[in-house]
């Protein structure tokens, strides 16, 4: 039986720019175990996995990198959506409503933009590892950390003095796996185009870095919302693909907005 897969770059008008998905369409679920090999094939930061439930415009939506399944993603889910829509499994008018481990996440379009309501996540203050700061080879003027669920450190944010010092990092990605079992977002105020920069490393994950990461927007958004006394902010995730990612400040709740490109299209055989 053949499955539909799209490979789609989300947050990018431009094809081979933003964050690269795969997205599987499913007609009903598939073991954990054949998920991750799907993501281990396709070699993708995510690969997203979509099944419908009976009620129209519900889906059940899992993430894979290519060594683990992760909680919550940003670009993946963007780029779920918008396969929804390309293949008229739901028409634009209607939202894309996904059922996650991050419990319920929204799509809807606006004009060429898609919109996902996520969920706002808090930090706070922390001390970087020794053994990142080693790293990343950086001065940190701010660290602040989400933790999950369990009380583990999830992701660290580390402010820089600048966007160049952003850019510049240069991880050694070898040391940073083992610094600890989180991922690691530097960022810095931008520049008139942009209200702040970041990239993204991930390599617990199996990503040394992201290029464009909508869930570590969810952290950025409220630390900067704060900082700059805006609720509305356009972002720049300055990978070598790059990724611009527009966000909103309402409450408990973190909306991020890009645009997606289908690049490829095909069928899984197995």
């Amino acid at each position: 039986m053949e499955i539909p897969l799209l490979q789609i770059d989300a947050f990018t008008s431009q094809a081979f720019k933003g964050n690269p998905a795969a997205v599987c369409l499913l007609d009903q679920a598939k073991p954990a175990d054949w998920m991750q090999n799907i993501g281990a094939e396709m070699n993708l930061a995510e690969t997203a996995f979509v099944v419908p439930r009976a009620e129209t415009g519900h889906y059940d939506l899992r993430w894979f990198t290519p060594a683990i399944e992760i909680p919550l993603c940003g670009h993946a889910t963007l780029a779920s959506a918008h396969a929804l829509w390309e293949t008229g499994r739901l028409s634009e008018a209607q939202e894309a409503h996904f059922h996650t481990m991050s419990g319920e996440l929204i799509c809807r379009r606006q004009g060429n933009l898609i919109e996902m309501d996520f969920p706002a996540l808090i930090a706070e203050p922390a001390t970087l590892p020794a053994a990142a700061v080693e790293a990343l080879n950086i001065k940190p003027v701010n660290v602040v950390c989400h933790r999950r669920k369990d009380g583990s450190d999830g992701n660290f944010l580390i402010e820089l003095e600048s966007g160049t010092a952003v850019r510049n990092v240069k991880p050694n990605f070898y040391l940073l796996g083992k610094a600890a079992n989180a991922g690691f977002i530097v960022t810095a105020r931008g520049d008139s185009n942009y209200d702040f920069v970041s990239r993204y490393f991930a390599c617990y994950a199996g990503i040394d870095e992201d290029p464009v990461t909508g869930s570590a927007h969810c952290m950025l958004t409220p630390y900067w919302a704060a900082k700059l006394g805006k609720t509305e902010m356009n972002a720049y995730q300055a990978s070598a693909r790059g990724g611009e990612v527009r966000v909103r400040l309402a409450g408990d709740r973190v909306f991020l907005a890009g645009e997606a490109v289908t690049v490829l299209r095909g069928n899984l055989l197995c």
